[in-house]
């Protein structure tokens, strides 16, 4: 059997040093060379125009509704001229074609109210009710004192008119306030005639066969006609006291708790007068049955 010959492994030639550091050194150059480049290529991308990119749509299950932003109101802003100066024929002729429409928005807005009207009744309560109503539409409206003014005389018709027109003959109704205007209605409408005639019937009211609600209701409308009487809650609640039948009345002051404020002592009336009315019932039923008892002996 003949063996087969043993190779011996040959190293390969150890390289020169030279040739080492010559390929390094133009590695190095070509990766230099390669970072200048995309330096350049990066540079030229920044100095172009930039486009707003449009973002892709974005796939969504169920459409998500969008509360759009509440933009507030813009404030009206007003501009008051004094009187007695000089304005630009432009500004007045401005000023001619805006106030006209201002007035017509404030007429639509009021007559939607549905506001009373007064014609000038001399029966100061029907009067003094009709001040009350239409104070209270007038708060409701957040006006401003000239408007409350100007939004009353819309609603005064007839006699009343007349009076107006009286008044704005003698005083500046533009730039009367709403006080202003309620002391006028009332030196009209409240002379010291009625006023005097007012003051005996509230003295002399009384309950008879009116309910509670309705004595109440009568003492209030005189009480204010007459606020010269009643100027504390003390006194009101003693003349309404004086007001009630004497069955009420008792009812009312029993006990040591006596009534001190208007809300407490009308509150005890009303009890007062549906227990009365109950036993009133109660014992016409007794009586109505007992004459039906007698009606069948005989």
């Amino acid at each position: 059997m003949v063996r087969p010959r043993r190779t011996i492994p040959v190293n390969p030639p150890v390289p020169d040093l030279a040739t080492v550091v010559a390929n390094l050194q133009r590695q190095l150059l070509e990766q230099q060379q390669e970072t200048n480049r995309l330096r350049d290529q990066i540079a030229q991308l920044n100095q172009r125009p930039q486009v707003d990119e449009i973002p892709p749509p974005v796939h969504q299950a169920h459409p998500v509704y969008q509360v759009p932003p509440v933009v507030p109101p813009v404030p009206e802003v007003r501009q008051e001229i004094p009187r007695n100066a000089e304005v630009p024929m432009a500004q007045v002729g401005e000023q001619i074609n805006v106030q006209p429409v201002r007035e017509d928005l404030l007429y639509e807005r009021f007559r939607r109210m549905k506001a009373p009207e007064f014609e000038g009744l001399t029966d100061p309560v029907a009067a003094d009710n009709w001040l009350i109503d239409i104070q209270v539409i007038l708060d409701f409206m957040r006006l401003t004192e000239q408007e409350k003014v100007l939004c009353a005389s819309f609603a005064l018709k007839k006699d009343a008119r007349h009076w107006w027109t009286t008044v704005q003959m003698r005083r500046d109704v533009m730039a009367m306030s709403w006080q202003d205007f309620i002391t006028e209605f009332r030196a009209m409408y409240y002379n010291a005639e009625i006023l005097a005639v007012q003051q005996d019937e509230f003295t002399s009211l009384q309950q008879g066969s009116m309910t509670v609600m309705e004595a109440v209701q009568k003492f209030e409308q005189l009480a204010r006609m007459c606020p010269e009487l009643v100027q504390t809650e003390k006194e009101k609640v003693r003349r309404m006291m004086k007001m009630f039948r004497t069955d009420i009345a008792k009812q009312v002051s029993a006990g040591d708790n006596l009534p001190t404020l208007v809300f407490d002592c009308v509150s005890r009336a009303i009890r007062a007068e549906y227990w009365i009315n109950r036993d009133k019932e109660a014992r016409a039923q007794i009586f109505k049955a007992q004459k039906e008892e007698k009606a069948v002996v005989k």
